[in-house]
C-alpha cells in the first residue's frame, strides 16, 4: 500500500510500490513503475514508462520524464532537471523516440541540476547545486559547473574524499585508470 495526497494523481497502468508517499499536486503517468519505500514530493511528474527503484527521494519541483531511468536509493535535489530529447522542436515531434538517461544506485543530484539526456550518472556520484550534466559521469564522482567537471571523488556515504582516497567512515577506495573502485571497510580510528 502506498499514501498518495488528495491533491495527487497516478495514472490507470501506472505501479506504485509499498510504502511510497506521493505528496501534493503529483502526477504518475501511465506505464511508470516507482518502488518501495519512495518519496516524491510537492509537484513532482513521473512521464509514461518511467522506472525508478526503491528508495528514491525526488524534492519539489521535479519532472522526470520518459526515457529515464532511475535506480535505489537516488536523491533528486529540488527543481532538478532531466531532458529526453537532444534537439527539440516544437513543430518536429519525436513521437516517443527519446534519448535513455541512466541514474545509478545512490547518486544525488543536488538542487537545480540538470542532467542532459543520453548520459549516466555513476553509482554514488554526487552532482552539485547548479551543475549541467552534459556527459557521462564516473562511480563516486564528484561533478561541479557548467557544464559539470569533476573536481573530485566522494565515499558512497557522500563525504568528500582527500588524497588517500579512505573516508572517516571506514569505506577505502582505490584508482583503477580513470575509475573509483571500492576496496570495503576498514575500522573506524
Amino acid at each position: 500500500m502506498f499514501f498518495k495526497h488528495e491533491s495527487s494523481y497516478v495514472d490507470d497502468g501506472a505501479v506504485v510500490g509499498d510504502g511510497t508517499k506521493i505528496w501534493h499536486f503529483c502526477h504518475v503517468q501511465k506505464g511508470a513503475v516507482i518502488g518501495k519505500d519512495c518519496s516524491l514530493g510537492q509537484n513532482v511528474n513521473i512521464g509514461n514508462n518511467v522506472k525508478i527503484g526503491n528508495g528514491v527521494r525526488i524534492q519539489n519541483n521535479v519532472s522526470v520524464y520518459e526515457g529515464v531511468e532511475i535506480e535505489d536509493n537516488v536523491f533528486c535535489g529540488p527543481s532538478c532537471v532531466f531532458t529526453n530529447v537532444v534537439t527539440p522542436r516544437a513543430n518536429f515531434p519525436v513521437h516517443g523516440v527519446y534519448e535513455k538517461t541512466l541514474i545509478k544506485e545512490g547518486a544525488s543530484l543536488g538542487a537545480n541540476c540538470t542532467v542532459v539526456c543520453g548520459h549516466t550518472v555513476g553509482k554514488s556520484a554526487l552532482i552539485a547545486a547548479g551543475a549541467v550534466v552534459t556527459h557521462d559521469v564516473p562511480d563516486y564522482a564528484l561533478m561541479a559547473g557548467v557544464p559539470a567537471r569533476q573536481i573530485g571523488w566522494v565515499c558512497e556515504c557522500g563525504k568528500k574524499l582527500g588524497a588517500d582516497l579512505k573516508c572517516k567512515c571506514g569505506r577505502e577506495y582505490v584508482l583503477n585508470g580513470g575509475s573509483l573502485d571500492k576496496l570495503g571497510m576498514t575500522n573506524k580510528e
